[in-house]
């Protein structure tokens, strides 16, 4: 018999967590492997935890070990040191350019993020945690967070400019029997 309980925090926090696993993984089959084992070792440790108010917090995190604990276990952990030089620091949004965006263009933008970055984006702006949620979850001081948020916002700015504007553009003009590219 599965215990009420338990059922209710799958059905509250599967999808949040799939979400960033899928952010993390990038691929659903490992995506949902990554829930699936967050849910059993919940299902195992998960009652040792004395604030079930801090369950959502505790999932997080977890899932988040499990997939380092995967990287390592894979050999293609990424790290910090391996960024590019001279990374350039983020502009001031046009609005407009900003509510053109669709969810589809920023996932895939998302995707070209590195992943020391790509965590603490999508726990912020996806599933709405604060800054002090995310340094427990990602178990890093805050300063961390502040930090790979802004190199992240940065990374995901370039990778959205990339996203809208893949090629040379092609300019037609009045009466022009052919185009230019610019």
């Amino acid at each position: 018999m599965i215990d009420e309980a338990f059922t209710q925090l799958v059905d509250a926090h599967y999808a949040p967590l799939y979400r960033f696993a899928l952010s993390l993984a990038r691929n659903g089959s490992d995506a949902g492997d990554l829930v699936q084992q967050t849910f059993f070792i919940w299902a195992t440790k998960g009652h040792g935890l004395r604030e079930l108010s801090k369950a959502k917090s505790w999932l997080f995190t977890t899932l988040y070990r499990e997939f380092l604990r995967g990287r390592r276990r894979d050999s293609r952990s990424s790290s910090l040191e391996d960024l590019p030089p001279g990374e350039r620091e983020p502009l001031a949004e046009d609005a407009d350019r900003v509510a053109r965006i669709d969810s589809g263009s920023v996932m895939a933008a998302l995707q070209n993020v590195d992943e020391a970055f790509r965590a603490p984006l999508t726990l912020f702006y996806l599933e709405d945690m604060s800054y002090q949620e995310i340094a427990d979850a990602l178990d890093v001081p805050i300063g961390t967070v502040m930090s790979r948020l802004s190199r992240g916002k940065s990374q995901l700015r370039m990778a959205l400019e990339r996203v809208e504007s893949p090629g040379p553009k092609v300019l037609a003009f009045p009466g022009a029997k052919g185009a230019r590219a610019s």
